[in-house]
């Protein structure tokens, strides 16, 4: 690729492991810039660092609990101090399932609020100083289900319609502070995770008809090219868009 919007920058990017994260990672080092890739599963963390190295690319893996604030201060610090001022985060790091509402584990739900929704936040709040010392921006993924009912979905729904307003909310408080905050909302993705989602077994399958798109799956890459232009200076304009990707689920 001969683009280089991102030359002498540094992108943090969780969930960088495994899907959308490693499509992610992948097209941001294409286009210059220093990657760190920071996943739970180290071992996937590193196999896509050094995908990127091989090619030619800079990157280094940490790994980072999402969840855990402490740990997205230390992996955040961490990647500063190996690859220079992170201006670039990409909140990939997401977990989530199908369920009956009334038969789900707490903790289940708790697992994924605490991830894709407190997650992301521990992100934005960890790299933000680093950000505004000289500007940047952020990429948050949320999902058609954060702006959807999704039967079977109560927690992921959740979880994604905070990082909706999460994105609005940090957008308008560092509008004048060199600072912009976006997301994006995919649809169906060909990921590991969405093949993980299990439909119980006395589930109303035609109430899932809705999310999805006579279009099929997108492929993580197709996600990774509408991050990587808003998160360049093409995309210097958009702060607070919620921007989705799904197929024409949400038409």
């Amino acid at each position: 690729m001969s683009s280089h919007r991102f030359e002498d920058r540094v992108a943090l990017v969780t969930g960088a492991g495994s899907g959308l994260g490693h499509a992610t990672a992948l097209r941001l080092a294409s286009e210059g810039a220093r990657i760190a890739c920071l996943d739970l599963a180290a071992e996937a963390a590193e196999s896509t660092a050094a995908e990127i190295r091989s090619a030619g690319g800079t990157a280094h893996a940490v790994r980072v609990d999402v969840a855990d604030p402490a740990s997205a201060r230390a992996g955040v610090a961490a990647a500063a101090k190996e690859l220079g001022r992170p201006q670039v985060l990409v909140n990939c790091a997401g977990v989530g399932c199908f369920a009956n509402s009334h038969e789900q584990p707490f903790e289940e739900w708790q697992r994924i609020i605490a991830v894709n929704l407190s997650g992301t936040f521990a992100m934005c709040q960890a790299a933000l100083p680093h950000l505004l010392d000289g500007g940047g921006c952020i990429v948050n993924i949320a999902s058609n289900a954060g702006l959807q009912g999704i039967a079977y979905s109560a927690a992921y729904c959740a979880s994604k319609g905070g990082v909706v307003q999460l994105t609005r909310a940090l957008a308008d408080e560092y509008l004048k502070r060199g600072v912009r905050v976006n997301a994006v909302a995919p649809g169906g993705i060909e990921t590991p995770m969405q093949k993980g989602f299990r439909i119980p077994k006395d589930a109303d399958g035609a109430k899932l008809i809705k999310i999805t798109s006579p279009l099929g799956n997108s492929k993580p890459e197709e996600i990774a090219a509408l991050i990587a232009f808003i998160a360049s200076d093409e995309g210097r304009y958009m702060t607070g868009a919620i921007v989705s990707i799904d197929g024409g689920v949400t038409i």
